[in-house]
């Protein structure tokens, strides 16, 4: 596809620039005090403070299929389809992608060190593997050539049946004999927290900031995809106007 042209343009959301900006200052903010403020884990030790990354990079990426799932939804309901609940289901999975291949790369980068191994088939690492591998088939399903209606329908479809892998996602740690520790922020067997002081602060910023970046992209995404969607439109009719054009010619 060709570059957008000069003459569209989408409107900017109001405050997306400050969206930004805040987003940006509080990632680099949670990765500072991750590494020179809070103090190293009784048992973790230094190891510790690549969590206060990685659980929020999963955060996002939940969110994200979340969100393209409800999108998904709102499109396949007849009295709420639209078309930009179709993008939105697009541009949040696209960065929901992204933050899943993030998860899985500082996951590996953590287990290392602690289970000896870049990877192994445990059972959160494989259904997340699963995720991101379903997702990405849900962005290849969205690029196959076909009306945009029949389009559109197919996808929705799609990203709904890849959204039933997020909750096994979720509970495979107390479903199955795990290497991967149980959620730390809060239990769901014993209903306690076991993160307090900086080190919770610390990670409670982490998920704002990086929920707040989920933000931005999504929104900058969605732009994009309008302003793609302006140009085909703008390119169909001129062609349109050619073939006529051509018509009266002869």
């Amino acid at each position: 596809m060709s570059a957008p042209s000069r003459a569209l343009s989408v409107p900017r959301p109001p405050l997306l620039g400050a969206l930004g900006l805040f987003a940006v200052m509080g990632v680099v903010a949670t990765a500072w005090l991750g590494l020179f403020v809070t103090p190293p884990d009784e048992f973790m030790g230094n190891l510790v403070r690549l969590l206060y990354v990685h659980p929020p990079m999963a955060w996002v990426s939940f969110l994200a299929f979340g969100v393209a799932s409800l999108a998904s939804l709102l499109y396949l309901w007849p009295r709420t389809r639209a078309e930009h609940f179709d993008r939105l289901a697009g541009a949040s999975a696209e960065v929901g992608v992204v933050f899943t291949g993030l998860t899985l790369v500082s996951g590996s980068i953590w287990g290392r060190p602690t289970w000896g191994a870049w990877w192994v088939w445990d059972p959160l690492l494989t259904t997340t593997a699963l995720l991101f591998v379903l997702y990405l088939g849900y962005l290849a399903i969205r690029r196959v050539p076909g009306e945009l209606e029949v389009r559109s329908r197919r996808s929705a479809i799609g990203a709904l049946i890849a959204f039933v892998d997020v909750p096994i996602v979720y509970f495979s740690v107390e479903w199955w004999r795990s290497l991967h520790q149980a959620p730390t922020v809060l239990n769901p067997t014993t209903h306690r927290t076991y993160v307090h002081g900086s080190m919770a602060w610390t990670l409670l910023l982490g998920f704002v900031s990086f929920t707040l970046l989920y933000m931005w992209l999504t929104a900058h995404r969605y732009r994009l995809a309008k302003l793609q969607d302006l140009e085909d439109t703008v390119g169909l009719d001129a062609a349109l106007r050619e073939r006529r054009a051509e018509g009266d010619a002869r």
